[in-house]
């Protein structure tokens, strides 16, 4: 009998054991906190909205006069000109209890709203931008993604597409300043983004 195969084995499943039973306490534990937290955040009360960060969409610095006849760019013309009457406001990386925390829980459904806007706003403007990348306007195509990296936007393609664009002029400068903003993004999609900026620097 191998008893030195057999006394691995249980120290093997000794530590396993252990390591799933620590794994449970830190479930348990982070349960626990999230429901504490969550019952804190639906007690605060409504607080003013007039301090957020208010996106206005200037509609009239983007080409809008191209590619008139691509039935894509103009859905996302008509769905900027929509947005345009609409508050916006970019809370990435915020969850429902942070902002419940901060802005108090009745104002969940409007903060949420704003958020949504964002995203529609933010994925519309690379999408456009991709339809004139793609016909030949690169540097037309600029603007909307300058725009959404001033926003925070998260969309990696406009990040990669906008660095692409300026280290073809050579321009590593304008590279590093998209890497600057993207170190402050509180986006799950900050390390990746960071990643391939740093890369393309090299």
């Amino acid at each position: 009998m191998n008893f030195g195969f057999i006394g691995a084995f249980i120290v093997f499943c000794i530590v396993v054991s252990h390591n799933i039973k620590k794994q449970a306490r830190q479930k348990r534990k982070n349960d626990k906190d999230f429901w504490a937290r969550e019952a804190e955040a639906n007690s605060v009360r409504r607080k003013s909205l007039d301090g957020l960060t208010y996106i206005t969409i200037p509609l009239e610095r983007f080409p809008t006069h191209l590619l008139r006849e691509n039935t894509t760019v103009m859905e996302c013309i008509e769905t900027l000109e929509t947005l345009t009457s609409r508050k916006i406001v970019n809370l990435t990386g915020w969850t429902n209890t942070d902002l419940k925390l901060e802005y108090g829980a009745a104002n969940i459904t409007p903060l949420s709203e704003y958020d949504q806007n964002y995203t529609l706003l933010v994925r519309t403007l690379q999408k456009w931008a991709d339809e004139l990348i793609a016909a030949g306007y690169k540097a037309e195509a600029v603007p909307l993604m300058e725009f959404a990296v001033n926003t925070g936007t998260d969309v990696s393609s406009t990040y990669y597409r906008l660095a692409d664009f300026w280290l073809s002029y050579g321009e590593v400068s304008r590279v590093e300043q998209l890497i600057h903003t993207a170190e402050g993004l509180r986006s799950a999609n900050r390390n990746s983004i960071l990643r391939h900026l740093r890369e393309k620097c090299k």
